[in-house]
């Protein structure tokens, strides 16, 4: 079994953007720059030939090369049940497409639908029991966050991790748009 998700990387100049911003907080474990992106689909736990089936429809999404933008961030949960903070993804119909494709691969390779509605986001931290007061003066002093636009022309296939300081990914196949 592996653990994959598709997702549309960060270029480096947008996540340094972002990464300046991960200050103030207790209680938070700050994700690092690198591991910065916007998910498509996670897929979860998969067989070995259910990803290889994966990948070959990835291979075939296209769509062509989009451009999108960062803008406000906010958190996911409330009170002492905030689980992530994250910088907002400016409304492109584009990306929804490509998340929606991405989605349909699954299905065509027999996983469970996604029952959340998809909201695309780029976590920049996940919390532990923060201080709500806290959390909200730290959303304040950055909503009004935004980012020079960028090209997506890429999307990658990722595998994750789980290690004692978060999740590590590893990019398993890239795929042109």
């Amino acid at each position: 079994m592996i653990r994959l998700f598709a997702a549309v990387a960060l270029p480096e100049d947008v996540a340094e953007g972002l990464s300046i911003r991960q200050y103030g907080l207790e209680d938070v474990r700050w994700r690092p720059m690198e591991t910065l992106h916007i998910t498509l689909r996670f897929f979860g736990d998969v067989q070995e030939r259910m990803a290889d089936d994966l990948d070959s429809l990835l291979e075939g999404v296209g769509g062509g090369p989009f451009a999108l933008s960062l803008q406000g961030v906010g958190h996911f949960g409330e009170g002492e049940r905030i689980t992530a903070l994250w910088a907002g993804v400016v409304d492109n119909p584009a990306l929804g497409q490509l998340a929606a494709r991405c989605k349909a691969a699954a299905r065509r390779v027999g996983l469970k639908p996604e029952t959340r509605l998809y909201k695309p986001h780029v976590t920049l931290a996940y919390t532990k029991h923060p201080e709500p007061r806290d959390v909200a003066a730290w959303v304040q002093s950055h909503n009004l966050l935004k980012s020079p636009p960028f090209t997506v022309d890429r999307f990658g296939l990722y595998s994750s991790h789980r290690t004692s300081e978060g999740s590590r990914y590893r990019l398993e196949r890239e795929y042109r748009l």
